[in-house]
This record gives structure tokens, C-alpha cells and sequence, in this order.
């Protein structure tokens, strides 16, 4: 008889095998995200895509033949009781050992009318290499999944007017020697929220000041826009994300206006007249 946490676990890699297990081993594989001798640290968030990230990382260490360690990192930035209360359950019935510290993010951020969550979200990351560095550990494993990547590269094409994206990883500029990793990269929103509902899981969503008593007032953001967007283009093109992302890996620098490489701005025009 399995035990409530061995069938969650189970899940993973035979019922959601083609669908999360065999797209995150992908990600990882593919983007060489994890090296012999690295210690990470997972942070979770409470929320339904970190959690799924921490129980994927604990079965890839049992799998994996590239040995490596593991730490799991909670940053309380001013949660209610309540939801700080939902992490530690979920957590203990996952059998994730976390490391929990505090700050004072939200305190800081609650009368910041200009991007707080831009702030906050920015804080929480120095906070979280800090403490992950503390534990000893030379990389941070976030959450972030493919339905992200996708509605990043639209964000940016119709608010900011460029063409980038979320990287799979990244060497943090603050923190040398550190960096950043997005294991779940390749894997789908839906196919989270269908392993969360099978196990009949509950996780906080969004449990900042601003949102945790209601869920409308997240309702404006630019990410819903894009996940709407989606929708609609779906109807008509079934491939549209897989098609959103290729276009970020087949960028043909002969047909583009411009770019930017290393801090610099190169034009068509640059060698136009010498063709």
C-alpha cells in the first residue's frame, strides 16, 4: 500500500510521464541545467508550479546518474498566518523539508503605487539568493513553466516593442558564482493543473496584500491579456505556443530591421551598401 506522498510521487513519472516527467528531464537535459556537484536551491512560493518543481528535483536526485544536492527555500515576505500555515501543510504532506526565512517585502512594497509586484518580485529574488547562498548552494531553481516563456516573448512584443524572452537559465550579476535555473521550462500550465487535480491538491495562488482577498484585482494584468490572446489564437492554430517559442530559437538575422548584442545595436543598414 502506498503511502499518500509515494502516490504523488508515483504520479509524476507514470500517469503525467509524457506530459510533465518526460518534458522536464527534456528541459534539463537540454539546456545542461544541472552539473555533477551543484547544490540547488529550490524556492517554492506555495504555489501549484513550485511545489510540482520540488517533488520533480527530489526524483530526479533518486534517478539522475549526475549526483547533486538539494535544498528547498520558503521566503515568508508577510504572509497571513493562514498562508503560511497552507506552505508548511503542503509541504510536510509532500515530504519536502523547507527551509523557511523572513522578510519584510510586503511591508516594504504596500505604498508602492509605480510596478509593485515588478519590485517585489525583484526584492524576493535578491532575498533568495542571499539565503541560498547561506545554505551553501551555487544555484536557485524557479518555477516558471512553458505557458510563462511563451506569454513573456508576447508581453514583450506588444508593451515593451523588442523581442526577448525568459531564459532557461541565466548567471546572476549580483551574486557571482550564482545562477539562476527554470526547470520546468518545457512543461505545459495545464498539464500542472491537471496533476494538482488529480492528487487533489490545494495551493496558494497570488497571497500578497494586494490579491489575497480577492482574485479580481489581478484580473488587468498584462499575463492574463497574453493568456486570453492565446485562447483565441488556439482556436485557429492548435500549435500556436509551440510556434510562439520557435520563433525565439529560429531568429534569422538576415531578415531583421536590427539587434542587440553585447549592449550594442547592429542595423541591416551596417553592411547594406556593401552587398
Amino acid at each position: 500500500m502506498l503511502t499518500r506522498q509515494q502516490e504523488i510521487e508515483r504520479s509524476i513519472i507514470k500517469k503525467f510521464r509524457r506530459s510533465i516527467w518526460s518534458r522536464f528531464t527534456r528541459g534539463v537535459k537540454e539546456y545542461a541545467m544541472i552539473r555533477e556537484g551543484d547544490k540547488i536551491a529550490v524556492c517554492l512560493s506555495g504555489g501549484k508550479d513550485s511545489m510540482l518543481l520540488a517533488k520533480c528535483m527530489q526524483e530526479l536526485q533518486k534517478h539522475s546518474d549526475v549526483p547533486f544536492g538539494l535544498a528547498f527555500l520558503v521566503m515568508d515576505p508577510g504572509y497571513a498566518p493562514k498562508n503560511r500555515a497552507l506552505i508548511e501543510k503542503n509541504a510536510a504532506e509532500l515530504g519536502v523539508p523547507v527551509h523557511i526565512f523572513s522578510s519584510d517585502i510586503f511591508e516594504a512594497v504596500t505604498h508602492i503605487e509605480d510596478s509593485p509586484c515588478y519590485l517585489c518580485a525583484r526584492m524576493r529574488r535578491g532575498y533568495l539568493y542571499r539565503n541560498a547562498q547561506a545554505l551553501g548552494c551555487n544555484k536557485i531553481a524557479l518555477g516558471h513553466h512553458f505557458d510563462d516563456v511563451i506569454e513573456t516573448i508576447l508581453m514583450s512584443m506588444l508593451y515593451a516593442g523588442e523581442i526577448r524572452t525568459m531564459m532557461p537559465k541565466l548567471h546572476s550579476t549580483n551574486f557571482p558564482g550564482m545562477e539562476l535555473i527554470r526547470p520546468l521550462y518545457l512543461v505545459k500550465e495545464a498539464d500542472i493543473l491537471a496533476w494538482k487535480r488529480y492528487n487533489g491538491l490545494e495551493f496558494l495562488q497570488c497571497a500578497c496584500r494586494f490579491t489575497e482577498h480577492t482574485a479580481t484585482d489581478i484580473g488587468a494584468s498584462k499575463r492574463l491579456e497574453m493568456k486570453a490572446l492565446i485562447r483565441k489564437f488556439r482556436e485557429t492554430n492548435p500549435q500556436i505556443e509551440s510556434n510562439i517559442f520557435r520563433s525565439v530559437e529560429n531568429v534569422n538575422l538576415e531578415k531583421v530591421i536590427s539587434y542587440c548584442l553585447g549592449g550594442e545595436t547592429h542595423s541591416f543598414m551596417d553592411g547594406y551598401d556593401r552587398e
